[in-house]
């Protein structure tokens, strides 16, 4: 059972060769030349001997999005200062021991995990184990280490700054008309094959393959992520703004229709365990109902394949009153208004008395209900977003971390006297 199609198999190539517009070895030339440039500051400044930390930090702080050079960058400093501060003390009275070693590192990783330095944890004991090392040194080796790790992180940051800080909205946008565009096939697939004919072994088929589309729904979360990201700090940040709640409100409907979607294909599964087997193609739905509920995916499949337009307009900072943007919302509205008309249809070939046939009345509500939230989803992903987008602060993290350490506790409330 195949479930893509020539579009979305072509768009998915495309994306391969030209996914976010990168240019080819960008990210290469700046790291070099951050660890480069990082490295001739410190010399000129003879922060050391062989200043290599400072083109060490300018390597691991460059990231693709400037967010996270900058994230990172920041995170590096705290962590190179904070095991300068926990081991300076103790290098400068008692040296090097097996008892200060393992207070050290016992206490950077405590103080590190408590402030979330994530990747950089494990160098804030690193750094207090070189000082503590550097016996009659200490002073010299920690202030070393800090100026070439704000040189290392400076420069990076800087590089990643002026050339060519990547934006990420046209990669989601592109990541959600992929998912629209695979849940469009699979219904269509669906469709052709209640035409042909109904079977038990033919609903799990298309419930596994339903499930299977979640790693598209992932796929896309992880792209929408990344052009929130990319956007934070970035000088085209402008863009973002405008785009980011279109791309937000696009995937939250479409992942919410993606559990519709598999609310439906589950209905159809329960539907033929309650007919005998030697009936489930014909007693669990009639011809008449198969091809009525074929046609209302075919016409939410229609939805699906217009939801691209809205989520991936031409003019990326199309506002909620751009013409395109507004055609395109109202040919997916018009398509969610025929599934209702079909989805009236349906119901009245589906009505049943429930004294007659509990089986049949539950399990017939539960499919239609499944279709009512398709349309709504469907629909929800394509609403106007409601005002613009702001990144969240770069160390908020850190502060929330900050905020559990210090806040006050809840006092234990006494139990009431008689």
């Amino acid at each position: 059972m195949r479930l893509t199609g020539f579009g979305t198999d072509a768009r998915r190539r495309a994306g391969v060769l030209l996914r976010q517009g990168r240019t080819p070895g960008l990210r290469t030339a700046k790291t070099t030349l951050a660890a480069v440039l990082s490295f001739v500051v410190a010399d000129r400044l003879h922060t050391s001997v062989a200043p290599i930390l400072a083109p060490l930090t300018a390597l691991l702080v460059v990231q693709l999005t400037l967010y996270e050079t900058v994230a990172h960058g920041i995170s590096r400093i705290v962590s190179v200062v904070l095991g300068v501060l926990l081991s300076i003390g103790i290098a400068a009275s008692v040296g090097l021991t097996w008892w200060s070693i393992g207070g050290v590192v016992a206490a950077s990783l405590i103080v590190g995990r408590l402030l979330r330095l994530g990747a950089n944890l494990l160098e804030v004991p690193i750094t207090a184990m070189i000082v503590l090392a550097a016996v009659g040194t200490a002073d010299r080796v920690a202030l070393g280490r800090v100026y070439e790790t704000l040189i290392g992180a400076a420069v990076g940051i800087g590089v990643n700054f002026v050339i060519a800080p990547p934006l990420y909205m046209q990669p989601a946008g592109d990541a959600l008309a992929e998912l629209a565009d695979s849940m469009e096939v699979f219904l269509r697939g669906l469709a052709a094959e209640l035409r042909l004919g109904w079977s038990r072994d033919a609903a799990d088929r298309w419930l596994t393959a339903a499930r299977a589309l979640g790693e598209e729904v992932a796929r896309a979360d992880r792209a929408v992520a990344r052009a929130e990201q990319s956007a934070q700090l970035n000088p085209r940040q402008s863009t973002a703004r405008l785009a980011q709640p279109r791309l937000r409100t696009g995937l939250t409907g479409l992942e919410h229709a993606y559990v519709s979607l598999r609310s439906v294909c589950r209905s159809l599964l329960d539907r033929t365990y309650y007919v005998p087997v030697e009936q489930e193609g014909t007693g669990a739905y009639s011809q008449q109902t198969r091809n009525e509920l074929a046609s209302l995916l075919d016409i939410v499949a229609n939805a699906l394949g217009q939801v691209g337009a809205v989520t991936t307009p031409q003019d990326p900072q199309a506002t909620a009153d751009n013409p395109g943007l507004a055609q395109a919302r109202r040919s997916v509205g018009a398509e969610l208004d025929e599934v209702q008309r079909q989805r009236d249809r349906l119901a009245a070939l589906l009505t049943v008395d429930p004294s007659h046939d509990q089986g049949a009345w539950q399990q017939h509500g539960a499919l239609l209900a499944a279709l009512d939230r398709l349309r709504i989803e469907i629909d929800a992903a394509v609403r106007p977003a409601q005002g613009l987008w702001r990144p969240q602060p770069i160390v908020e993290r850190q502060r929330e971390a900050f905020r559990k350490f210090t806040g006050p506790r809840p006092r234990r409330q006494r139990p009431p006297s008689d």
